[in-house]
C-alpha cells in the first residue's frame, strides 16, 4: 500500500502501482474531481480512497520529521548500509523511549 499526498494523484502514478500489484490510497484533488463530475457518466469513475488508511500517513510523515533531527541520518552521512541502519536503530529506540 502507497500513502500519498494530492500531488501524487496522476494517471501514470495510478497505472503504475496497479501494474505491480500496489494499493494506492491518495486523494483526488479538487480540480480533476469536479471536472469529473461535470462530465457525467463520461468523466469516469473516481479512485476509491480509504480515509482510514490515509490517517495513517501523518504517523509515518511524524517519524521521518523526527528522524531528520539526527544530522547524520538526514545527511546520509555514513557510507556503508549497515552503519546507516545501525543508525536508524538508535535514533528509533531514542525517539520511542522519548515518548
Amino acid at each position: 500500500m502507497v500513502l500519498a499526498d494530492k500531488a501524487y494523484s496522476s494517471r501514470v502514478i495510478r497505472a503504475h502501482l496497479s501494474k505491480h500489484g500496489i494499493r494506492a490510497v491518495i486523494p483526488v484533488p479538487a480540480d480533476p474531481r469536479g471536472h469529473r463530475l461535470r462530465r457525467g457518466s463520461l468523466g469516469g469513475r473516481l479512485p476509491a480512497f480509504d480515509r482510514e488508511a490515509y490517517k495513517q500517513r501523518n504517523t509515518v510523515e511524524w517519524c521521518i520529521n523526527r528522524l531528520k533531527q539526527w544530522r547524520g541520518i538526514a545527511t546520509r552521512y555514513e557510507e556503508a548500509a549497515t552503519v546507516y541502519r545501525a543508525g536508524l536503530l538508535i535514533a528509533g529506540i531514542f525517539l520511542r523511549s522519548a515518548r
